[in-house]
């Protein structure tokens, strides 16, 4: 590829990151307008499964699209994933009821699932090892800014055009990137076809799947002691169990076991779960406490979090600047976790009147953390393995971050409500508190206050987790050549 090509190929990478992430935070601030339109009556109780089935699907197809990208080259799975996307962000746009909208997002997760790891994984191929820290930084820097921005966006659509056009906006964009990277893309194709563990992949999304589920129902829609998350609690495990059995005795399987004796690939992993944890909650609950104890807006809340996107963007190019330059990764990685860990107790202080500046500083700090964080896992990862397994090993470190952030939604959710429960008994309903009196309403308020502190407690707990594991990773500073062993020689352009 010449440099003109790789440019333009780099900025088609940039622009699939920005429609994976802003998706996947957009939807929540139109959710309101979307059940006025489609289903005002019995809309409101499948508005979760908008996020859910999403979420579901994107997760489910991981593991899959990292062997596929191995097998049949990045190019095409990576031109495939934006078209699948775009199928869905269509049919998501034309929908006239919730029904068609949970099956177009159904489609549009199996796309979404594959954008922001093969985009990673594009990216890989296009930069060199050396180059690696900037790349993977930049989409970390978006990753982390889309969770801040992405509601923001999302809400102003919906204020001034419709809720559709949170979907029709991927369009143009996403046939951008399609033209600029069938045009541009010149990467590596492995040649020989070699077989692909469907049933391994079948096995591990049915068990993504049974988890999502325990995460997403267990206490909400059943208790948790109830036979329906018992019996998914079992299948998780069941499943969990057939899918290691499966990659152990599969010719080529879809999570190759010598992964796992990579010391560096041994300690990413569970460091990239607890990240993910420990992030889900900073961000989420920071919101709850915005919307139901200051009184915040859905759209201002979003206002509220720039601190936060403006402490990742700053530490994100700084380091990524720092590292590209041949800086080690491990004491950005663990200075960041300390930062994150820092900021998460501050936040642990909360009250019902915190001043809005100290709130900002709080986030400030938490965002600088997580800008030294985000992304960086994952090109230590790449830079760990053979050019054979770039697809796997990116993949399984996302998986890990996706699975992470769904038990920390879920885990902290029941942090919160046994607090407020154990604080003010009888107290079922955060959205009910505006129409209480007003006594009733400042010990609720207080309450909750409690419980999102506790959330944050919890959270650097978590993050300190990370923290330990960071310091322990041992971090290579060269790239396996492509003729290492299990590094296949390319010999087609695909």
């Amino acid at each position: 590829m010449t440099e003109s090509q790789k440019k333009l190929a780099a900025l088609g990478c940039l622009l699939t990151l920005v429609l994976a992430i802003l998706d996947q935070n957009i939807v929540s601030t139109a959710s309101v307008a979307i059940v006025r339109d489609l289903d005002p009556v019995g809309g409101l109780a499948r508005l979760p499964w908008l996020i859910t089935v999403y979420a579901l699907a994107a997760t489910a197809a991981l593991p899959l699209y990292g062997k596929l990208c191995d097998v049949y080259g990045a190019k095409r799975i990576y031109l495939g994933a934006v078209a699948l996307f775009l199928a869905g962000s269509a049919l998501c746009g034309l929908s006239q009821n919730m029904g068609e909208l949970i099956a177009a997002r159904t489609v549009q997760g199996l796309g979404g699932g594959g954008l922001m790891s093969v985009t990673l994984i594009v990216i890989a191929h296009l930069a060199p090892a050396e180059k690696r820290a900037s790349a993977g930084g930049m989409g970390g820097l978006l990753a982390g800014l889309g969770m801040v921005v992405g509601p923001l966006i999302g809400g102003l659509f919906t204020d001034n055009l419709s809720w559709r056009w949170i979907f029709y906006v991927n369009l143009p964009i996403g046939l951008f990137v399609l033209a600029v990277g069938a045009a541009t893309l010149r990467l590596p194709d492995r040649g020989p076809r070699h077989r692909i563990d469907y049933p391994g992949a079948a096995l591990v999304a049915a068990a993504a799947v049974a988890l999502l589920l325990v995460t997403e129902w267990g206490g909400r829609e059943y208790a948790w002691g109830s036979p329906t998350i018992l019996a998914l609690c079992a299948a998780f495990a069941v499943l969990l169990a057939a899918f290691l059995i499966r990659q152990f005795t599969a010719p080529e399987p879809i999570l190759p076991p010598r992964l796992f004796r990579d010391p560096t690939l041994r300690i990413a992993l569970p460091l990239q779960l607890l990240t993910g944890f420990g992030m889900i909650g900073s961000i989420v609950y920071t919101v709850i406490y915005l919307q139901v104890v200051r009184g915040v807006p859905a759209t201002g809340s979003g206002l509220y979090l720039l601190p936060m996107a403006a402490g990742i963007a700053v530490s994100g190019l700084v380091s990524g600047r720092f590292v590209s330059r041949g800086h080690s990764t491990k004491p950005y990685l663990v200075a960041g976790l300390a930062l994150a860990v820092a900021a998460a107790a501050l936040l642990s202080t909360l009250g019902t009147d915190t001043s809005r500046w100290m709130l900002g500083l709080d986030l400030f700090l938490l965002g600088a953390g997580f800008g030294l964080v985000i992304g960086i896992v994952i090109m230590i990862a790449q830079n760990a393995v053979p050019v054979s397994l770039l697809g796997v090993a990116t993949t399984s470190v996302r998986f890990a971050q996706t699975l992470g952030s769904a038990l920390g939604t879920s885990v902290f959710g029941v942090v919160l409500t046994r607090v407020v429960a154990g604080e003010l008994p009888g107290f079922d309903g955060l959205a009910r508190i505006g129409s209480l009196p007003d006594g009733v309403r400042h010990r609720a308020l207080e309450a909750v206050t409690s419980g999102v502190d506790t959330v944050f407690l919890c959270s650097a707990g978590v993050l300190l987790g990370a923290l330990v594991l960071a310091a322990l990773l041992k971090v290579g500073r060269s790239e396996p050549s492509e003729g290492a062993e299990g590094a296949p020689q390319p010999v087609t352009t695909g």
